[in-house]
């Protein structure tokens, strides 16, 4: 699929950058002209998506995450998020709700809520090199655009 447009962006797995990476999903997204409901689905994705990688990747440390953004022909948005952190052992189990390497506070939602606002999720991951999740999403033409 011929990629239109696309942007790259990287910062340090600090938590405050979570909202920094949703509203610039949310601002690339916009060339697509979504509607209100499709950019709240985005950013929630794009949110839950960077704080696995914040919490889960760099548990005991900074690390980088990559935030790259790409718009595909047929109005596909594709995010994808990379960190080099500590991997995931079972990405099938990580990917059961309610599964969580984190502390009583985290859900094990994570991705079971990106997989409900995406079109498609893809996890790569190798345990001790890092972790990749890459998430498509159709935003529909609207009549007059």
């Amino acid at each position: 699929m011929k990629i239109e447009n696309q942007v790259t962006l990287e910062f340090p797995s600090r938590s405050a950058n979570e909202g920094f990476a949703r509203a610039s999903a949310a601002c690339f997204a916009a060339q697509l002209d979504p509607t209100l409901e499709e950019v709240s689905d985005i950013k929630t994705a794009v949110s839950e998506a960077v704080t696995n990688a914040i919490v889960h990747a760099y548990p005991d440390t900074l690390g980088r995450i990559v935030l790259k953004l790409r718009l595909k022909e047929g109005n596909v948005l594709e995010i994808a998020v990379r960190d080099w952190g500590v991997g995931i052992a079972d990405v099938e189990q990580a990917r059961t709700p309610l599964f969580t390497t984190g502390n009583e506070e985290r859900s094990g939602m994570g991705f079971t809520i990106m997989e409900s606002f995406m079109d498609a999720v893809r996890v790569r991951s190798t345990p001790g090199k890092g972790t990749t999740v890459t998430m498509a999403r159709r935003i529909a033409r609207r009549a007059g655009h």
